[in-house]
């Protein structure tokens, strides 16, 4: 048993109200695993749909183990989620081995002593991954060409038909019943769930982006059974529960600041290393997209990389939004940009299709599950006034990524399935190890006060900056990846607001950093 971490006398599960009391709930069944992979094993867990109805409808949900590669020093199980919401937690964990150096990645050391446990949340990969749209609505929604100069893309009236056909195609493929309880309290629940059918008294946890949300409230709900904790991209969880819309705008506003970032670089490394714009890059942006809106660029089929299509400026946009986002790719940007100035948009047009279709040529169904957790989560204003007036000032203060957030969270506006019992208290963990709190400086999804605001929430936690752009820090910086490992693996932690160096930033060069 020390070598397994397992305990003779494991608690059974105990569910959690909303209110945050304990009441009794069923005892999981110990996993069946079945090998899956290399020192990979699967299960499913079937766990309630409603912890209120411990005894009413269950749900399946899918686990996958890494096995600690050193048993001997094996220190327990360490659980994780990569975020999303709507990410697949296990086929994240499958892929491991082809993603060392990018955000999330364990280092050999966390392998070698802990068992590595993934989960798909309730509605999400292969636990019953939610289903909204059709597959030609998909591939509709994926296609459709957007126009920049209109907030959220489309005409207000298209974006109210669009937001009724996704809420009423949620409905006809699953119960309101499951699509309220894919809240964040049940995926803490769930885990619970799978923490005691694997006999473990208490958990490592390592959450990155939305996983910071699932992980204080876990810690909040079963503070004695963590025994540490990362949080990796913090999610600021005081707004992720209150008014969606000052969210999304705090998300548009970072995401136009990895982009200013990118112009400032440019412009500063000269027209030698960084031709695009001849010193003005951003107004050689702007002229691109607003060409590319009149005169789309015809792209031709490579077989194996694109079917071929058209690149008009919301394309681009999106593309450039995504790139922007992670100073690694700078360079890729860079070429793209260069080559649809002269008339090449196959290299914008690829880049944006990894973003919205996955995998190749089949449209992403991950929206589908983000947006179900998020509405399930959100309070989100009914009136379209508000939107309205979220929308304005998005695309004031964020002129080129604002569109993207300007009225996107009709869906969660006209949810049919609210969660009424949701946990919307402060997550503070309150009783639980100090927390380890890690965030970028430039982050293009979750901004740096976030973090701040994460820590000061916590009883208990320490912020690590790592400085540059990047969403998630680590596994990608050497400084990170060592606080984070002491972290797991001894519970110490660095000085609370240590900095973390990252390498320069350039528009041109390949990076290959010293500090990786």
């Amino acid at each position: 048993m020390a070598l397994t971490g397992c305990s003779s006398g494991a608690p059974g599960l105990r569910s959690t109200t909303a209110a945050g009391t304990s009441t009794p709930g069923p005892f999981p069944d110990p996993l069946t695993w079945n090998t899956c992979g290399k020192n990979l094993e699967c299960a499913t867990i079937k766990v309630p749909q409603e912890y209120t109805e411990p005894e009413g409808a269950q749900i399946p949900l899918a686990v996958m183990r890494h096995r600690a590669t050193d048993p001997d020093r094996r220190i327990g199980s360490l659980i994780f989620n990569p975020g999303g919401p709507g990410v697949s937690a296990t086929e994240t964990l499958r892929n491991l081995p082809k993603t060392a150096g990018t955000p999330g990645a364990f280092s050999a050391e966390v392998l070698a002593r802990f068992d590595v446990i993934a989960v798909d949340p309730r509605g999400v990969g292969r636990s019953q991954a939610v289903r909204c749209l059709t597959d030609q609505q998909r591939a509709d929604a994926a296609g459709t060409d957007f126009d920049p100069a209109v907030p959220g893309g489309k005409p207000l009236p298209r974006l109210l038909s669009d937001a009724a056909a996704f809420t009423d195609g949620c409905v006809k493929h699953q119960s309101k019943k499951f699509l309220a309880s894919l809240s964040t309290d049940n995926v803490a629940r769930d885990i619970d769930q799978v923490r005691s059918a694997l006999g473990e008294d208490t958990i490592t946890y390592y959450g990155l982006s939305y996983g910071t949300v699932v992980g204080p409230m876990y810690a909040t709900l079963f503070p004695h059974r963590v025994r540490q904790m990362v949080l990796d991209a913090p999610v600021d969880t005081n707004q992720w529960f209150g008014d969606s819309l000052p969210f999304q705008h705090d998300v548009a506003l970072a995401s136009e600041r990895t982009l200013d970032a990118w112009f400032e670089t440019c412009r500063t490394e000269g027209t030698a290393v960084c031709p695009f714009g001849a010193g003005d890059p951003q107004a050689a942006f702007d002229t691109l997209i607003e060409t590319l809106e009149e005169e789309p660029l015809k792209v031709a089929p490579v077989e194996g990389v694109t079917p071929g299509g058209q690149l008009d400026g919301a394309m681009a946009l999106e593309a450039t939004r995504a790139l922007a986002g992670d100073q690694n790719t700078w360079p890729l940007l860079t070429s793209a940009l260069l080559a649809a100035q002269k008339g090449n948009g196959a290299p914008l047009y690829t880049m944006w299709s990894s973003v919205t279709v996955s995998p190749f040529p089949v449209p992403t169904a991950m929206f589908e599950t983000h947006t179900a957790v998020r509405c399930a989560d959100w309070r989100t204003p009914a009136g379209i006034a508000a939107h309205r007036a979220a929308a304005a000032e998005a695309v004031t203060e964020a002129k080129r990524i604002g569109t993207r957030a300007a009225y996107s969270v009709l869906n969660c506006a006209r949810w049919p399935a609210p969660n009424k019992d949701r946990v919307t208290k402060p997550l503070t963990g309150a009783g639980t190890p100090t927390a380890l709190v890690v965030a970028g400086r430039l982050d293009p999804v979750t901004p740096h006060h976030w973090a701040e605001n994460m820590t000061r929430t916590l009883d208990s936690a320490v912020l690590l900056t790592r400085e540059g752009v990047g969403h998630g820090s680590y596994g990608t910086n050497t400084c990170v990846n060592s606080a984070v490992d002491a972290a797991l693996i001894h519970g110490t932690h660095p000085a609370d607001g240590t900095v973390c160096a990252t390498d320069k930033p350039a528009t041109t060069r390949p990076l290959v950093p010293a500090n990786r």
